[in-house]
C-alpha cells in the first residue's frame, strides 16, 4: 500500500501515524499476510489490544454520563455500543474497507464487506494509535467516531443481543456473570473456525462455533438463554 493512501486514510480517521508501521499493519488481515508477504506482521495483535482499549474507552464514558445507573444497565449499553455489527457499520462509514489488505481467497469470499473482518480491522486501527500517541488520543478519536451511537438516557435499551441479555439474567439470578472461552480455532485462514466454551456461574455449559470469536460467543449465549428460558435457572 502506498504512503498516499494511507496518508488519505489518517486524513479520514482524524490521526496522523508517527509510525506509520503501525497504521499498514493494522489494515493488514492474516490472510493477506500468508499469501503474499509472510514477513509482514497481520492484525490479530492489534486487534487483540484494541479491543480491550475500546471496551475501556467507553467503559469510562459510559460511567461518567451515567453517574446514576447500576452495573447490569451499564454493561448493556456498552455492549450496543461496541458490538460487531455497530462496529462494522463505523468502519464502513469511514471506508476501512477501501484499505484493508485482504489475501485472494478472503477477498473472493467476500471477506471485504463482512461485519467480523470490518469489526477487527478498526480494532486493530484503535490498538494502533493507542502505541502510536497514547490512551488519552485514542480516547479522544474513539468517542468522536462513536458519537452518533452514544445513548441520551440509560433508558435505551432496545435491540438488546444475546450476550446481553445472558448477563442480565446470570446478575439477577447468580450475582456473578457467564465467562467465554476460546476453545479452539480450526481451518484456513480465510474460512478460520472458532470454537467457544460458555459456562455460567452455576456450572452448566455450552458450546458454539462460527467464523469470528464474537459471532461465536453470541450463539452460546443464544443457545444458554433459550434453555434457562424452557428450565429456568438452577444454583
Amino acid at each position: 500500500m502506498h504512503n498516499e493512501q494511507l496518508a488519505t486514510f489518517e486524513q479520514t480517521i482524524g490521526y496522523q501515524f508517527k509510525n506509520r508501521a503501525l497504521l499498514l499493519q493494522a489494515l493488514t488481515h492474516s490472510s493477506y499476510a500468508n499469501e503474499f508477504d509472510q514477513t509482514l506482521e497481520n492484525n490479530e495483535r492489534l486487534e487483540f489490544l484494541g479491543d480491550a482499549v475500546l471496551e475501556l474507552c467507553v467503559s469510562q464514558e459510559l460511567y461518567l454520563r451515567f453517574p446514576e445507573e447500576r452495573e447490569g444497565v451499564l454493561t448493556c449499553l456498552r455492549a450496543q455500543l461496541v458490538s460487531e455489527a455497530a462496529l462494522a457499520d463505523t468502519a464502513r462509514s469511514l471506508g476501512v474497507q477501501k484499505y484493508l489488505l485482504l489475501g485472494k481467497g478472503e477477498e473472493n469470499q467476500g471477506g471485504r464487506e463482512r461485519d467480523s473482518i470490518l469489526c477487527d480491522v478498526l480494532e486493530s486501527v484503535f490498538g494502533a494509535i493507542f502505541l502510536d500517541g497514547g490512551f488519552s488520543r485514542v480516547n479522544e478519536l474513539i468517542l468522536n467516531l462513536l458519537s452518533p451511537k452514544w445513548p441520551k438516557s440509560g433508558k435505551f435499551k432496545k435491540n438488546k443481543d444475546f450476550k446481553s441479555r445472558l448477563q442480565e439474567i446470570t446478575q439477577k439470578f447468580f450475582s456473578d456473570r457467564p465467562r467465554y472461552t476460546l476453545r479452539n480455532s480450526f481451518g484456513p485462514e480465510h474460512e478460520k473456525i472458532y470454537a467457544v466454551q460458555l459456562s455460567l456461574p452455576n456450572g452448566q455449559q455450552y458450546h458454539a462455533e462460527a467464523g469470528s470469536v464474537k459471532k461465536a460467543e453470541q450463539l452460546a449465549a443464544q443457545k444458554a438463554l433459550s434453555d434457562l428460558k424452557n428450565t429456568g435457572p438452577s444454583s
